[in-house]
């Protein structure tokens, strides 16, 4: 089945309409014209939901967090610990337990002045300036008491990362010192990158900078919700690009390749440059990163987690101070030196938690790292919700004002769950973050004003055609009706239709011998039994008018063979009319005729009438030589009279020819015919009669009164005789003797109605 786009519009064209103003204002909400909040946190509770709903729930053996827990600040003392300890925690990692790479998930941004040397060396300046002993015993423990020295000859050469934060402070404040930029300018073009940028920073103190050059910001992004879902990889400062915590762990771990950048665009235009990716490159060897228009990547997280929560080993920090831990217990391990203590503030609203330790946000990245994979929203994730906006859009506009509600409801339950399941596709096998809530509610909002429209709208249009056609038309053309009511309309139209006029005979003569009631029970008995053979054949009942039933086919519902219906229907009612006088013969009932009237040509129908009464009823020359050819039936002794018109659209049927005839109104004459039975129906007798019928016409018509003398009395002796040939018989003996006309053309003229 092909669809004309044309009458489909002007069909469902308003309804269509409806069903895209949920696209409209997706659009606008997705190019930020209108904010819609709603849609951001459905978004954010989809990804949050889908994120626990895939996480593995295993123990990354690799990463182990060093936690500065509750118990080691029972046992150490509160934080921060003197950098005596901490160089003894350093030396204890990185030669008793030979870690891989080890990361301070805390910031040294202050000078230890726990020792006491600071007081020592003042006063060895001031009041014990004269004591030469003092002065020499001081310079002999000043290295032993120069704790930040001590930590920072511990991790010296060592495979250390330090940690530091970046701040939005709009004064620019800058405490520390910054490690050198991890993506040097010559590797920029000329247009600065789409990144996270900062105003100040807090970072560590410049002997232990100095001491390990390698350091990552440890700062998160958080949403708009409070949710932290992402870690920049790289973040802007002053124009510059640094490396992120994880980050610098992970190249620390490969010894520090070089990061390269990996454009979008090969020709950038605007103000900004766009990453898809930071590439890592070492010994003709690349390592692609992706990020999003932040340079920032969604953090995979493993499980819920906190020490209990499966994903990383946890081991006190107190325990690594104390030794307990068996020696090279931890070789080859990542570690990330952090707190979960609630008291040192290091804690996260995440998807996966509303207390999650923000070290081991950094572990879940370097787990990515390792594993080779990510998450991220694409610098084209807005193209990808506009593309499937469209589509999805245009789907459901175009498809469900076409269905009904059942194959509604599926198709969009269908369409949703494709939604999901694409996405959830790319989410499995490409690490794409891809937006799914503006859509989905689209698809939803899409699929609810259809159905309200078509409740609402159509449907009352539906009813109101079923109501204003329902007594004129059988139910189930009502019914096709209703499937499309913009089609159909009470405006007047000209259309080649087959109107029908059946007439009861002996009516009269029937009122005069019964009371009212009878005759009303009879007439009303009569009149269901018709009514109801018409409305089988789907025609459509224009009027009752005293004992007389007027109707038609072809309208209001167009059908190709609405002549041969009316046939039908005539030769039905024919027999119906037999079997209700066989029933009333065995009652002692009077007996009934009719005649019926057909002729088919082109005739004007709508709603018409006056202001007070209207009714949908049919007019026109081809209406009123149908209501003369009902009355010719009686004149040619047959209860159905049909032009030439309906014959010659009939063919299904046997017809017997009756004469030409010029109607009251008429100046032409036309053919009328009566319709015997199916052609399948026709018995060979009857072939026979119609045959030899016909011979006697033409030799009527040929004025040969002789031969059709002669097949006249064939005819009564073979046949039972007929009105219609005692008519004819009459005819001839008036005519025999008769001078030839030659204009003479065989018609008969009827000047009453």
């Amino acid at each position: 089945m092909t669809l004309q786009p044309w009458p489909m519009l002007r069909r469902h064209g308003r309804r269509m309409l409806v069903t895209l103003i949920p696209l409209a204002f997706a659009l606008l909400h997705i190019s930020g014209t209108l904010h819609l909040q709603v849609l951001e946190r459905l978004e954010n509770i989809i990804y949050d939901t889908r994120l626990r709903a895939t996480m593995p729930r295993t123990l990354d053996e690799r990463i182990v967090i060093v936690d500065i827990d509750e118990k080691s600040l029972e046992r150490v003392g509160h934080w921060p610990w003197g950098r005596d300890k901490l160089a003894a925690l350093a030396h204890e990692l990185f030669e008793r337990q030979q870690a891989a790479v080890v990361g301070f998930d805390v910031l040294f941004a202050e000078a230890d002045g726990s020792s006491g040397l600071p007081n020592l060396q003042r006063l060895a300046q001031g009041a014990l300036r004269d004591q030469a002993g003092f002065r020499e015993q001081l310079e002999q423990l000043a290295p032993s008491l120069n704790y930040d020295a001590l930590f920072a000859s511990a991790l010296q050469g060592r495979p250390a990362v330090l940690g530091y934060y970046f701040t939005s402070d709009r004064d620019g404040r800058a405490k520390g010192s910054l490690p050198a930029p991890a993506l040097p300018a010559e590797r920029l073009r000329d247009l600065p990158l789409r990144a996270t940028s900062w105003g100040g920073y807090g970072s560590n103190i410049e002997e232990l900078a100095r001491a390990v050059p390698v350091a990552g910001f440890f700062n998160s992004i958080t949403d708009d919700d409070g949710v932290v879902r992402s870690l920049p990889l790289l973040a802007e400062y002053q124009g510059k690009y640094y490396e992120s915590l994880a980050l610098a762990m992970f190249r620390a771990l490969l010894e520090l390749p070089d990061i390269h950048p990996d454009y979008v665009n090969a020709h950038p235009q605007g103000e900004h440059d766009t990453l898809r990716s930071i590439v890592l490159r070492q010994h003709g060897r690349e390592l692609a990163l992706p990020v999003d228009d932040k340079l920032a990547t969604l953090i995979p997280f493993r499980g819920p987690g906190d020490v209990d929560g499966g994903s990383f080993r946890y081991v006190s920090a107190s325990d690594v101070l104390d030794g307990r831990l068996p020696a090279s217990s931890l070789q080859g391990k990542l570690l990330l030196v952090g707190s979960t203590t609630p008291g040192l503030l290091d804690l996260r609203v995440t998807p996966v938690g509303r207390t999650y330790p923000g070290v081991e946000a950094h572990a879940n990245m370097l787990s990515a790292f390792l594993d080779g994979k990510s998450i991220v929203r694409p610098d084209y994730a807005v193209g990808f919700d506009v593309a499937q906006l469209f589509c999805t859009g245009a789907l459901l506009a175009i498809a469900l004002p076409l269905l009904s509600a059942t194959w509604a409801v599926l198709l969009s339950v269908a369409v949703v769950a494709m939604l999901a399941g694409v996405n959830l596709w790319l989410y499995f096998a490409q690490g794409l973050a891809l937006p799914l809530a503006t859509v989905t509610v689209m698809a939803i909002a899409a699929f609810a004003l259809n159905m309200v429209y078509g409740y609402f709208v159509e449907s009352r249009a539906k009813r109101e055609l079923a109501a204003l056609f329902g007594t004129y038309v059988p139910p189930e053309l009502v019914d096709e009706m209703v499937k499309q009511p913009e089609n159909y309309s009470m405006q007047a139209a000209s259309r080649e239709l087959t109107v029908m006029f059946c007439d009861m005979r002996g009516f009269t003569a029937l009122s005069e011998q019964m009371d009212p009631l009878q005759l009303q029970a009879l007439l009303n008995d009569v009149f269901s039994r018709l009514t109801h053979i018409i409305r089988s054949h789907q025609g459509t009942i224009d009027k009752y008018m005293g004992d007389c039933v007027m109707a038609f086919w072809g309208a209001p519902v167009p059908m190709q063979e609405h002549a041969q219906r009316a046939v039908q229907a005539a030769l039905d009612m024919e027999r119906a009319v037999e079997q209700f006088n066989a029933s009333n013969r065995e009652r002692g009932l009077p007996e009934i005729g009719i005649g019926i009237g057909l002729n088919t040509g082109t005739m004007c129908v709508g709603d018409m009438g006056s202001d007070i009464r209207r009714s949908y009823t049919v007019i026109g020359d081809a209406v009123n030589l149908a209501s003369r050819l009902e009355g010719l039936s009686k004149h040619y002794g047959v209860r159905t009279v049909a032009s030439a018109s309906t014959q010659a659209q009939a063919l299904r049927f046997a017809w017997q020819e009756l004469d030409r005839v010029r109607v009251k109104g008429k100046a032409q004459a036309v053919a009328i015919f009566s319709p015997v039975a199916l052609q399948d129906a026709l018995t060979p007798q009857k072939t026979r009669e119609i045959a030899i019928w016909q011979r006697c016409l033409d030799a009527y018509r040929a004025q040969d009164w002789a031969e059709c003398s002669k097949l006249l009395t064939d005819l009564n002796q073979t046949t039972v005789p007929t009105a219609l040939y005692d008519l004819y018989t009459a005819r001839v003996k008036g005519l025999e003797g008769q001078v030839r006309d030659p204009n003479w053309d065989g018609s008969t003229t009827f000047d009453t109605k």
